[in-house]
């Protein structure tokens, strides 16, 4: 039978008439009570109808918020979702699967860019302090974290397209601590030209140490189960010019249900699904609505790699979304010189548009809009929609 689930609105307003149906499905692992994972299903098929709708991701933890009580869930919405119901839920082997309908007014689009998948290179994460590994052997974790973030992207995520770089160590960490911005944008771009991604996300692990522990010392540990912190940042720059275009840190902690002498495989399903694994997902949850809020409205700039008379052919696809008809404005890029010697990236404009006429998985060739010639573009530049 349907269940049909209320919303409770801040704020009384009148129902316009633009308001929309979308149907949608999410899903979500069953650990210990299949109660929380149909909220937990729910919350995440509202998010995606949310996002298809254009209504703000940001707005997502304030829009889901209920508690799941029998057949009904009570959820204070911001305005943008009158309603929605439950029209199937299954269970199958340890996941359960939603489909819900929901009525949505949805935001004018804010920009252009949302339209595609910008890609985004996500590097091998940084324990900052190693020794704080030791309890359990969790050094592995630096790579681990950032492939179940990638994974949750592609899965959850609705802006970003995911490279993984994870055989060697950056020297991201380094630079940032001794606050060399010139060497990360300069890591950054080579990064972004040797994977072809238009975005570099590095990430630090700054603290998994013990609540109420004086240097970590194996010494404290007695029968009592201590909390554990998870302090992680991200930093994403743009791979064009080394600019830095978002950061956030997330602080967390949660009991760590381990013996001292115990070695914690960080790959296996039991890890993640303790307690401590879980908080870490939670983290990682927000970091993808975070970054999904901010990424949105970030050009989408894709490289051109071949320039033959007025046509050129440019390094975006059907991956990150692109289409037949879609046009783009070109960028020149060009390096300013400061004063002091500093080296910038910049970009002067073209007055050319492209119109883009045959698209493959990741590349699409396009054709000038007035048919000029396209004499003062070259390899490297840039096509980009706003």
């Amino acid at each position: 039978m349907r269940s049909l689930i209320f919303i409770i609105f801040t704020a009384i307003f009148s129902v316009p008439s633009f308001a929309q149906w979308y149907e949608t499905q999410g899903h979500a692992i069953i650990n210990s009570s299949k109660m929380q994972a149909r909220t937990k299903a729910i919350e995440n098929a509202l998010k995606k109808a949310l996002l298809v709708a254009g209504a703000s991701v940001s707005s997502v933890q304030q829009v889901v918020n209920g508690l799941l009580m029998q057949d009904e869930i009570n959820i204070r919405a911001s305005g943008e979702v009158n309603s929605f119901e439950l029209i199937d839920e299954l269970y199958s082997g340890n996941v359960v699967t939603v489909t819900i309908r929901a009525d949505i007014f949805p935001k004018e689009r804010q920009c252009f860019s949302a339209d595609y998948r910008k890609s985004l290179l996500i590097t091998k994460s940084h324990i900052k302090n190693r020794e704080q590994a030791n309890i359990g052997g969790i050094y592995s974790l630096d790579k681990v974290l950032v492939k179940r973030l990638a994974k949750k992207i592609n899965a959850d995520g609705l802006y970003l397209d995911t490279k993984l770089a994870l055989k060697n160590n950056t020297e991201f960490s380094r630079y940032n601590n001794s606050l060399q911005a010139d060497k990360i944008k300069k890591l950054t771009m080579s990064l972004s030209d040797l994977s072809g991604s238009q975005y570099v996300l590095f990430s630090e692990i700054n603290d998994i140490s013990f609540a109420n522990v004086e240097n970590n010392s194996w010494q404290f540990w007695q029968e009592d189960i201590y909390d554990r912190h998870f302090n992680f940042s991200i930093y994403i720059y743009n791979g064009s010019n080394g600019e830095l275009v978002f950061n956030q840190n997330y602080k967390n902690s949660a009991p760590w249900h381990y013996s001292i002498r115990d070695q914690i495989d960080v790959n296996s399903n039991t890890f993640w699904q303790g307690e401590y694994g879980n908080i870490i997902n939670q983290t990682l949850n927000a970091v993808i609505t975070d970054i999904d809020d901010n990424m949105m409205c970030q050009p989408t700039r894709g490289k051109i790699v071949k320039v033959s008379g007025n046509e050129v052919m440019i390094n975006l696809g059907k991956r990150q979304g692109v289409k037949e008809g879609d046009e783009f404005s070109l960028l020149h890029t060009k390096n300013i010189t400061s004063d002091l010697g500093k080296v910038y990236a910049g970009f002067n404009i073209s007055p050319f548009t492209v119109k883009i006429i045959q698209v493959s998985e990741e590349s699409a060739l396009a054709v000038s809009s007035k048919g000029e010639m396209l004499d003062n573009i070259q390899q490297d530049d840039l096509a980009v929609r706003y």
